[in-house]
């Protein structure tokens, strides 16, 4: 299984338009290779290099096996269109929130998941919740890494 981006390469930096210095929308986002048997994909955002511990961008889930991207820009709501939910992130709210560090060059890593099944979770989960629920239902994982590094 491979995860993707147009706006950016694995590795290299995000655009802007992608982060809190910019229009703050979710990039572009597309896998393929996804295994037999995956019912549903999940997808975690999060920022290891964070000063705090590590900060959840994006928490998404039940997104159907049978959708092969997310366009840029998706919606911050509980429920979306294809039956998938968001979950909150670390700034407290649902849907994606962009790379915004406080100093220096941070790693964002968008990782997906491939499950066995749906899952019977509420909008609004956390990224803890979501792990739990997905445990013993993962098939494969993905991940795709960029940085940034805001200019002051």
């Amino acid at each position: 299984m491979k995860i993707t981006s147009t706006a950016f390469q694995d590795g290299e930096m995000i655009p802007v338009q992608y982060t809190c210095d910019g229009e703050d929308v979710s990039p572009p986002l597309e896998w393929q290779d996804i295994p037999y048997g995956t019912e549903s994909l999940a997808l975690i955002s999060d920022d290891p290099d964070a000063p705090m511990g590590t900060w959840v961008h994006w928490v998404i889930y039940n997104i159907p096996a049978s959708v092969a991207n997310l366009p840029k820009g998706m919606p911050r709501t509980g429920k979306l269109m294809n039956g998938e939910r968001q979950g909150t992130t670390d700034f407290g709210r649902v849907g994606y929130g962009g790379p915004c560090p406080p100093g220096g060059t941070h790693r964002y890593y968008f990782k997906l998941y491939a499950l066995d099944r749906g899952l019977d979770l509420k909008p609004g989960i956390t990224k803890e919740e979501l792990l739990k629920a997905m445990d013993g239902h993962i098939l494969a994982e993905a991940q795709l890494m960029g940085r940034y590094e805001r200019s002051r």
